[in-house]
């Protein structure tokens, strides 16, 4: 079901996403008195195509992974004398820019109405309950204790888990003071607190930043008791199955299931001994743990998961918006994850955030199957998240990307005439180079990630 969800789930992304960016070309275009040849969803043989009244032809082709609309256009071909007035190239500055423009705000006024929509639609989180906090760590140091509950990061409220993370996420690689306004226990006070950054997990591979200040969410007390074993895991191949309750790690008792996590995690590709019950009769295992990540990222991994608990209904809260209020609430969020998403590409050019965190096509379709499997809302955040990407990146000055086009025409306005065709030739190969380059580096990112 998983590797249904994943394929039904790209698709219906790439689908959605594509046709949405490309039918804002063609919408302007249409109103610019531009002729549009065809608007194609997917590259390669047609699967399905028809014609409008105005001649356009609709594809829908083989390959999902992009889409373009093709306009009449003299730079490409000869047009008919009485259809020149409507090639592209004959329109003013100001009206190619706004066709070209066109697409990727269509991207942001998607993931607007996704994030709309899922406001209104509502979602239960856990509240931001610090659960424990590791000696020594960032956060101790701050003045952050168990029982505390985190309301705001960097003046930005915070209603659970994932909001502080994403607030988080945009101090990474930086220095400076990061500012909590956190809940006493069983109190309304808020008192502010501050850590201190240096550097703060600057170029590391695969960052925690919940985890790297010190910080462990509260969660209710799991049992050390086996759900699952992975069938390629330590675990397997020692021959622990579900059902199995872990008492001991080299000698040492298991408290419960992060207890074990934790531990486990500090011992990447070590031997080590268990102590487990099965059908009442305690038993010992030897096995040596796998390892995941590199250099300071590496931790152990056993191969085995846990059955979840209920919550207790005073640690989750339900978050909800009116029609007015969830246009606000979208428009902020569409706002803060297109900040969010260029903040991250200029540190990762200046290596203050790895690029290892760029993702390609394999963890697209990784992530869309899991946020389809796991709700609608879930689902439509992916959407809004990804639209948005596809529309920061569209407007990157690039040349064959959007945002290169605009770049040329916006000299043209300022100049008065348009850059040689040898100067945007040159730009386009540069271009092509830098798209390829990055494409073939996420694919190498998502493969290390197998």
């Amino acid at each position: 079901m998983s590797g249904l969800y994943m394929l039904v789930g790209t698709l219906i992304a790439l689908g959605v996403l594509v046709t949405f960016h490309e039918y804002g070309h063609f919408w302007v275009a249409r109103r610019c008195g531009v002729k549009v040849l065809r608007f194609s969803v997917g590259f390669g043989a047609p699967l399905v195509r028809w014609h409008d009244r105005h001649g356009t032809e609709f594809v829908v082709a083989a390959i999902p992974l992009g889409g373009y609309v093709k306009m009449l256009d003299e730079r490409e071909g000869d047009v008919p004398p009485e259809l020149v007035e409507q090639s592209f190239n004959r329109k003013s500055v100001r009206q190619r820019i706004a066709i070209v423009a066109a697409g990727p705000l269509a991207n942001f006024l998607l993931a607007l109405l996704f994030f709309w929509f899922v406001a209104m639609l509502g979602s239960q989180q856990v509240r931001p309950v610090i659960g424990a906090v590791q000696s020594d760590s960032l956060a101790e140091v701050a003045g952050l204790r168990a029982g505390q509950e985190i309301a705001a990061v960097n003046g930005e409220a915070t209603s659970g888990w994932s909001a502080v993370n994403l607030q988080l996420v945009r101090r990474l690689g930086e220095s400076g003071t990061l500012d909590l306004r956190v809940l006493e226990p069983d109190s309304t006070v808020e008192t502010s607190k501050q850590v201190q950054l240096n550097n703060w997990l600057r170029g590391v591979d695969e960052p925690d930043p919940i985890g790297s200040l010190g910080i462990r969410p509260w969660r209710p007390v799991l049992e050390p008791v086996l759900a699952e074993v992975d069938s390629k895991g330590p675990a397997y191949a020692a021959g622990l199955l579900a059902g199995d309750r872990l008492l001991a790690l080299d000698g040492e008792p298991l408290a419960d299931w992060q207890d074990l996590v934790d531990r486990v995690r500090a011992l990447p590709g070590e031997a080590i001994t268990l102590r487990f019950e099965r059908a009442g009769r305690e038993q010992d295992v030897q096995l040596t743990l796998a390892s995941r990540g590199e250099g300071a990222d590496r931790s152990g991994y056993l191969g085995a998961g846990v059955q979840g608990v209920e919550w207790p209904p005073e640690m989750l809260r339900e978050v909800r918006y009116g029609p007015l209020e969830g246009i606000a609430e979208g428009m902020r969020q569409t706002w803060a994850m297109s900040v969010l998403t260029l903040d991250s590409l200029k540190k990762m050019l200046f290596g203050e955030l790895s690029v290892k965190n760029l993702s390609g096509p394999i963890t697209i379709a990784k992530v869309a199957g899991a946020s389809a499997e796991s709700g609608l809302g879930d689902f439509l955040k992916f959407l809004a998240y990804l639209s948005i990407s596809l529309g920061v990146l569209n407007l990157l000055p690039i040349p064959v990307l959007d945002g290169g086009h605009l770049l040329f025409y916006l000299v043209e306005w300022v100049r008065g005439r348009p850059l040689s065709e040898r100067v945007q030739g040159w730009g386009m190969q540069i271009g092509i180079s830098l798209v390829i380059g990055v494409m073939l580096l996420a694919l190498v990112n998502d493969l290390s990630r197998l």
